[in-house]
């Protein structure tokens, strides 16, 4: 292990940079912009992807995969949409190289190979698949499409960061298709709710939900939900999206179906998804100067046992005692890693699954065995108890619950001791740069306003919160009439 020292309070973005890396999640790659994701982050991701495919499926939805390429005509149609992605988009213009180098060794591309229509790389999938769907749609009885996609897409982001910000990246994306704008409109809040309950349940990173403003809707949408998350250096995250997208697309590729009374209207559309940026999340809002921290119900890894022993025979003792209690614990359905590795020492071992973030770590050494105990680290507090092996099972197992909820309570804790209710432009200027978090101020309600105070403060409006209460006041800026606050911070 390679961990460099640097602390939140040093150099935020560097100690965020070297927890990546170090702990084994990710890694840049030799192609600009894009990562290689480790076994343990992809373990990480994995969990994620199986605690969302099963409440997408609890809700109805199945999954499917559309092409990764888009012919160009097809993306450009929902105009939007095209508009709003057309500077991050990568585009295949030749099918193959010449098959001869040249003299210096090099292949180049056939001239004589150009495509017919170029392709676009998918940056969003709605232009493809709404081109499927209306091969699939022609009465009010092929109603609902429920679909969910996992998948990667590539944005072509000139300034990137492991799991935040990458060319390529991974995620999943819903595309719905309804008869009424009302069940679209239902569908585009249950998914957000999805979302909001895997993050507080899962991730223990506490959300807001709201609506964002028009400037920050989601190309191609009518109205655009979201949850916001609050990391620890006071900068808001995006986590995940639910779009209303209307009939948008529905008229731009001409997807009409049969009512029931036997007239042609449009089909109503959702699209919502998350991405390998709920990582960076996660590490965001956890973590520490040692490493990850990870909620028990998301790490790989719930419990590892480090036997401290000298010579095989201790070695062997120790196993044959634990060997029935690691059993136990994975019918409980707790992941246990037995790390009886002898190639390091258990100091090696502690240190480095704490920069794991592995939320118990068991110790055991002859001493122990002899007195019917274990020594019991707790990862997110670092306290430490001796345990007496009796019925450890039950204990390790309402351990593990109780962290979870303390690690959510804490993040929950640290939101809310960040939310500022401001009134003056001078307030909010100096709650963003001294405070940070999110700010609760009056808007006017334009984007000329809007783009003013992300001019001159980088701070952008992240939602309208669904709780708002009407409070009518005074744009912090113009100081014109509000009807409401909305939530501003600094994001990433």
């Amino acid at each position: 292990m390679a961990f460099d020292k640097v602390t939140r309070e040093q150099d935020y973005s560097k100690w965020y940079n070297n927890l990546v890396e170090d702990a084994d999640l990710a890694q840049h790659s030799s192609v600009r912009g894009c990562m290689v994701i480790k076994p343990y982050g992809y373990a990480i991701w994995e969990k994620m992807q199986q605690e969302l495919d099963r409440r997408f499926k609890e809700t109805g939805h199945q999954n499917a995969y559309f092409p990764l390429f888009v012919p160009k005509s097809l993306f450009e149609a929902e105009e939007k949409n095209a508009e709003g992605f057309a500077k991050e988009c990568a585009v295949v213009t030749h099918y193959r190289l010449e098959s001869d180098p040249d003299k210096e060794g090099k292949l180049r591309v056939d001239p004589k190979a150009k495509l017919e229509e170029e392709l676009i790389v998918r940056p969003t999938s709605e232009a493809i698949i709404w081109n499927t769907y209306k091969g699939w749609i022609q009465s009010y009885r092929d109603l609902p499409i429920l679909v969910n996609q996992w998948a990667n897409v590539v944005r072509w982001e000139m300034r990137t960061r492991l799991f935040l910000r990458t060319a390529e990246f991974l995620w999943q994306e819903g595309h719905t298709a309804h008869a009424t704008k009302k069940e679209a409109v239902e569908e585009t809040r249950q998914m957000l709710e999805v979302y909001a309950e895997f993050a507080e349940t899962v991730l223990a990173i506490p959300t807001i939900k709201g609506t964002k403003t028009e400037s920050e809707r989601f190309a191609g949408a009518d109205d655009t939900l979201c949850i916001e998350g609050l990391m620890q250096d006071g900068k808001a995250l995006q986590m995940g999206t639910s779009h209303f997208l209307g009939q948008n697309f529905a008229k731009a590729f001409d997807v009409k179906y049969t009512t029931k009374e036997g007239k042609q209207d449009y089909v109503w559309a959702t699209s919502w998804g998350v991405s390998t940026r709920l990582m960076g999340a996660l590490i965001m809002t956890h973590s520490d100067d040692e490493g990850l921290v990870l909620p028990p119900n998301l790490a790989p890894i719930q419990v590892v046992i480090v036997p401290i022993y000298r010579g095989m025979e201790q070695l062997e003792t120790i196993s044959d005692r634990m060997e029935p209690i690691i059993k136990n614990l994975r019918k409980r359905g707790i992941t246990v890693k037995f790390d009886n590795r002898d190639t390091h020492k258990p100091g090696y071992k502690f240190a480095e699954w704490e920069l794991k973030g592995v939320p118990i770590r068991i110790a055991i050494g002859p001493r122990d065995l002899e007195n019917g105990t274990v020594e019991v680290a707790r990862r997110d507090t670092k306290e430490k108890q001796v345990l007496e092996l009796t019925d450890i099972e039950n204990k390790i197992e309402h351990l593990l619950e109780a962290m979870q909820k303390e690690i959510y309570l804490s993040a929950l804790n640290f939101r809310d001791n960040h939310i500022t209710n401001v009134n003056t432009w001078d307030e909010f200027k100096e709650v963003l740069e001294n405070k940070t978090g999110f700010i609760s101020a009056h808007w006017d309600g334009t984007a000329e306003t809007e783009d003013k105070i992300k001019e001159l403060t980088k701070a952008t409006i992240r939602c309208i919160p669904f709780d708002n209460k009407q409070e009518p006041g005074e744009c912090i800026y113009t100081g014109n009439p509000s009807k409401e606050r909305v939530l501003f911070a600094k994001a990433y």
